[in-house]
């Protein structure tokens, strides 16, 4: 079953990264043309931009679409603390939540949309108590969108791999069905066997041909040693531009010469990496990444699910976050900001480009701000979205 969204030839008379007023021409799901503003009549399927700022849409390099609450009367935040304590505590309490299924997914994905998220990577929880059915929920409540938003899956193995017999085999039966991308969790911290779960996890993504995409929360030196056994296997297994660390607290925990030297090579691989821009640790050097050439995105993480209350589905409300806890303040600064939020994490969620652009994905979200700087520092809310050539939210 899909959703009718109307569809949009024309953006009319916005100023794209807060330039000079132009119209966006739009065939099907892709911009054609931006040319400088006409006063001809709005036609029935064209927008009216009137002045608004224009920016591409949000992508959300870093989601749980198929874990959360939302929609459900208020859920007291329980259980112990730490990873693997949350994790009991969500085992223990999911089923009488209906999670996974479409409808949850579905409410998820609606708050994304309102606030400007057109495109989405997202882990899927699979263990031996869901199997891939949390794939399929998924895949059911994105394909409600007809192609308006762009979506990969991670298959994630939340209980961990190896401590958990018979996970391994269901990662693989996820990458045989055509899941885009393979997950770990804390090789150490979870599993207790670094080299063993790396290698599974690689070992898969070299052999179907899928991507890798790891959590790794453990800090200090033991978080560095896993960062060089990724670098290792991707480039033994040829696993160049595929391989995806989130989180990656290490990073920051690093001397400056250490860290310049992980940086280096996971520049030399593509090795990237996504942040959540947690609030109580150090963020990500916006000029130190981009100086090595490594690219980052930002993600919403869980969304009001059992792990946390918190959580808007606000890809731009992280952008913020990371730009405020970085001490950002620079106009330049701040538009690169934008820019991780939205044209420069395309690639994250497989889309080839999302920009203001001819041959551009149709992702075009409209703000009431002066400029890109602007709608990061205040998070206007967002008038309108436009996903894939199609009108999905009007405020």
């Amino acid at each position: 079953m899909s959703t009718s969204f109307p569809a949009v030839t024309a953006v009319r008379n916005v100023r794209p990264w807060g330039g000079e007023a132009s119209d966006i021409l739009i065939d099907g799901s892709e911009i054609t043309q931006v040319v400088p503003a006409t006063d001809a009549p709005i036609a029935e399927t064209e927008i009216d931009g009137r002045g608004l700022l224009a920016i591409p849409g949000l992508v959300n390099t870093h989601a749980h679409v198929d874990k959360s609450w939302w929609g459900h009367p208020w859920q007291s935040y329980g259980g112990e603390g730490g990873t693997d304590g949350r994790i009991r505590h969500e085992r223990a309490r999911r089923d009488e939540l209906g999670i996974p299924s479409v409808e949850i997914t579905s409410a998820v994905l609606a708050e994304s949309v309102k606030t400007g998220t057109t495109e989405i990577r997202t882990h899927v929880d699979v263990d031996l108590g869901l199997g891939l059915r949390g794939i399929e929920a998924v895949r059911e409540a994105v394909a409600t969108y007809d192609g308006a938003l762009a979506c990969e899956i991670i298959a994630f193995p939340q209980d961990g791999v190896l401590r958990r017999p018979g996970v391994l085999a269901l990662l693989e039966d996820a990458a045989k069905a055509g899941v885009e991308h393979i997950g770990g969790l804390d090789p150490a911290g979870i599993d207790r066997d670094p080299v063993g779960q790396i290698d599974a996890i690689l070992g898969l993504a070299a052999e179907y041909g899928t991507g890798v995409d790891i959590h790794l929360h453990d800090g200090g030196s033991l978080g560095a040693f896993q960062f060089d056994l990724i670098i290792d296997r991707t480039r033994t297994l040829g696993l160049q531009g595929k391989v995806n660390i989130a989180h990656g607290f290490a990073i920051v925990d690093q001397t400056p010469q250490r860290r310049a030297e992980l940086l280096a090579q996971m520049a030399e691989l593509d090795i990237t990496m996504t942040t959540v821009a947690p609030v109580r640790m150090t963020q990500f050097g916006l000029h130190e990444f981009d100086d090595a050439g490594v690219r980052f995105g930002f993600g919403t993480d869980g969304i009001r699910d059992l792990w946390s209350p918190y959580g808007t589905g606000d890809l731009m409300g992280i952008a913020w976050q990371y730009a405020r806890g970085s001490g950002i303040v620079r106009d330049e600064d701040l538009l690169r900001v934008v820019q991780l939020a939205t044209s420069a994490a395309a690639p994250f969620a497989g889309v080839a480009q999302n920009d203001l652009a001819t041959g551009s994905r149709a992702d075009v979200v409209l703000i009431d701000a002066e400029n890109p700087m602007d709608a990061l520092v205040r998070t206007l809310p967002r008038e309108r979205v436009i996903g894939g050539g199609k009108l999905l939210f009007t405020r």
